[in-house]
């Protein structure tokens, strides 16, 4: 059932805030946990929908996984021990669950049925599916490789080395996910680095891992199969996706100063941030130290006067997730932002560029939707007009930017749904709120 909810200006956001556990980080500790064999435990896990299906398609294939406290408990059945699902594994919205388990099943002897909620079920599989099919997995696909799907997997599996056709971390795990139980060598080339949560988590498991960058930048990844995965002890840092809408919200609502604590700062996922202060941005990264190994900081943002900018394209892949937010912090700027080399927003929850779009231009921002991008005509830090409707097509991001900008509207923007907001962000509206009231 629908959630509709209605969000307007009402003075500057002030106080700090806590966001939830990476959700990468989140499904890859399960998953490598599930693993290994023992018992590994996990702080700050991400409790939102996406990932606790995680934990269900984990359990279901022999991993125990036990919430005590604070803290998740996982005892792994190793690789190679996965076993055969009885009922089918119910993906909800998640798309890394999904394309990150299929690379793990497509080297274990069993055979998986995935499905999802509608708007998974319209999301390609198909580059996943090529190259975990070359290892050997078969797959039968809805129409146009969507789900639901079923996999088969092969055991031993073929070693490959894949080049990444589009900037995707996703396939890339998947890739080496599969590569966990298949003899010999896996290798995965990448012409453009994206985030590299997988090979940090797994090196950190004990899984024998190297990564080689040549003198263009291009990352080659190897990982030798039939590992033995350690059980760890695993922190998870603050996720950066979703700092970035309290983020925009203090940059562009006059008077405001957040701060925002343990955010992961890792430089294959840090992007936005990296486009904000160039667009004049008043961000301090506070008490920059390491966690579990990732990079972390606490974010001190203070209200900016923006000013627009074109977005160099290659930086797409750290911060591709947070382009709805950008487009919103570009709509109060002065001045043109342009936006390109993002194709890969059209096939997310939504097609983010056309939503977005749409959603911006009903609140009386002007843009120009382009084949690859956005181009967006900044207010120069006037308020928006406001008083639309957005139709967020189930999609968390969406619902969350536009909540966003409803904080720099001169009329209420109104969100048609913002229960998809629980995938990701569960306290997204009681920390805005809080904010707003501090």
């Amino acid at each position: 059932m629908a959630d509709p909810r209605s969000f307007s200006a009402s003075g500057p956001l002030r106080g700090s805030i806590t966001v939830p556990g990476d959700k990468s980080i989140s499904h890859r500790a399960l998953m490598f946990a599930s693993l290994a064999a023992g018992e590994s435990v996990i702080e700050g896990l991400l409790e939102g929908e996406d990932v606790l299906a995680t934990a269900a398609a984990m359990r279901a294939m022999g991993a125990t996984i036990e919430k005590r406290g604070d803290r998740w408990h996982v005892w792994g059945v190793g690789v190679g021990g996965l076993l055969q699902p009885q009922t089918a594994l119910e993906m909800g919205n998640s798309g890394t669950s999904t394309r990150l388990l299929m690379g793990l099943v497509a080297s274990h002897p069993i055979t998986c049925n995935f499905t999802g909620d509608a708007s998974l079920s319209k999301r390609p599989m198909g580059r996943v599916i090529d190259p975990l099919s070359t290892m050997g997995a078969e797959f039968t696909a809805s129409p146009g490789g969507r789900l639901p799907l079923m996999v088969r997997g092969l055991c031993p599996a073929v070693p490959i080395e894949y080049r990444l056709p589009v900037a995707s971390a996703q396939v890339k795990s998947a890739v080496l996910l599969a590569g966990l139980n298949t003899p010999g060598i896996t290798r995965v080339i990448e012409p453009v680095p994206t985030r590299d949560h997988s090979e940090r988590m797994l090196t950190g498991f004990g899984a024998e891992l190297a990564v080689e960058t040549d003198s263009k930048g291009v990352r080659t990844i190897s990982i030798r199969g039939e590992a033995e995965l350690k059980p760890q002890n695993i922190i998870v840092p603050g996720d950066p996706s979703s700092a970035a809408f309290a983020t925009v919200a203090a940059l562009i609502v006059p008077g405001s100063s957040v701060v925002i604590g343990n955010v992961g700062m890792n430089e294959t996922r840090s992007g936005i941030y990296t486009v904000l202060k160039a667009m004049g941005a008043d961000i301090e990264f506070g008490q920059q130290r390491t966690v579990g190994g990732e990079p972390v900081a606490d974010l001190i943002v203070t209200h900016s006067a923006l000013t627009g900018i074109e977005v160099p394209p290659e930086i797409a892949p750290t911060m591709i997730d947070e382009y709805p937010a950008l487009f919103v912090a570009a709509a109060l700027a002065s001045g043109r932002t342009i936006m390109r080399g993002i194709e890969e927003m059209r096939v997310k929850e939504s097609d983010r560029i056309a939503t977005m779009a749409t959603a911006l231009t009903a609140c009386g921002a002007r843009v120009e939707e382009l084949p690859d991008g956005l181009i967006v005509e900044g207010t120069g830090g006037e308020p928006l007009a406001g008083g639309a409707t957005i139709a967020t097509h189930l999609d968390h991001r969406i619902a969350m930017s536009m909540a966003v900008a409803g904080l720099a509207s001169r009329s209420t923007v109104t969100i048609d749904d913002m229960a998809p907001v629980a995938t990701s962000y569960p306290a997204f509206e009681a920390d805005i709120a809080g904010l707003m009231a501090s």
